[in-house]
């Protein structure tokens, strides 16, 4: 089914077609990168809709899917900004079991399958296996934070930051999940202490494909693109 047209549709087909055109056969993968509230899942969402009504095999994961359990996730303590980044997830899993396979069914004629999620946070266990096996060509679109980290940058064929800033981030998050909407807050210092450590490090700003500002999530704007 074909979305309307409106700005939001508008930008996802904009940032598609930019992608085809790069990218016209085989397996790619886009990384969707922001800020906690940014909205990476419903941007990541509205991209996979327009690839698919493009024709466009297209699949949707987060890395919110491959957490580490809690004690590891909590290894420095509960409140420490160094464990938030450093410790959150397992990127050997998700590499293992998403990334590769993938990748790998390029060339083996899709026969490969890959796992979306391997991880339930709320449960703090695994999830029960689900393989997924996708054609030769197809799309896989990956939301979530800290995705331009150097040891990950490598992995995608394309990326997003979407640009908010940290008081529309966190007064998001606020009305999602019922947390303090004062970033400063200190309730919110391991997570926005450990987002600096992130940015700081690994400037994905500036190493991402494109940029958007979705300050307004109803009408974004591609603000900047090495594309």
């Amino acid at each position: 089914m074909r979305l309307p047209v409106t700005p939001i549709s508008t930008v996802w087909r904009r940032i598609r077609d930019a992608v085809q055109r790069r990218y016209p056969r085989g397996r790619t993968i886009v990384a969707v990168d922001g800020l906690d509230g940014a909205g990476k899942s419903t941007f990541a969402r509205g991209l996979v809709q327009v690839f698919a009504e493009d024709g466009v095999a297209a699949f949707q994961a987060s890395i919110d899917g491959f957490h580490r359990p809690r004690v590891e996730r909590y290894a420095r303590g509960r409140r420490d900004p160094e464990g938030f980044y450093r410790d959150s997830y397992d990127y050997a899993t998700f590499r293992r079991v998403l990334i590769d396979p993938f990748r790998d069914g390029a060339q083996t004629a899709g026969t490969t399958g890959f796992q979306l999620a391997a991880f339930d946070v709320v449960r703090d266990a695994p999830v029960e296996s689900e393989w997924v096996s996708a054609p030769i060509d197809a799309v896989l679109i990956v939301d979530g934070i800290f995705l331009h980290r150097p040891e990950l940058r490598d992995l995608w064929d394309w990326s997003l930051w979407l640009d908010v800033p940290v008081e529309i981030a966190y007064a998001r998050m606020a009305e999602r999940d019922g947390s303090d909407p004062d970033p400063d807050a200190a309730a919110n210092a391991r997570y926005r202490l450990g987002q600096q450590l992130y940015l700081g490090e690994a400037s994905p700003r500036a190493r991402a494909t494109m940029v958007v500002d979705n300050s307004d999530a109803a009408h974004p704007v591609i603000v900047e693109g090495r594309a």
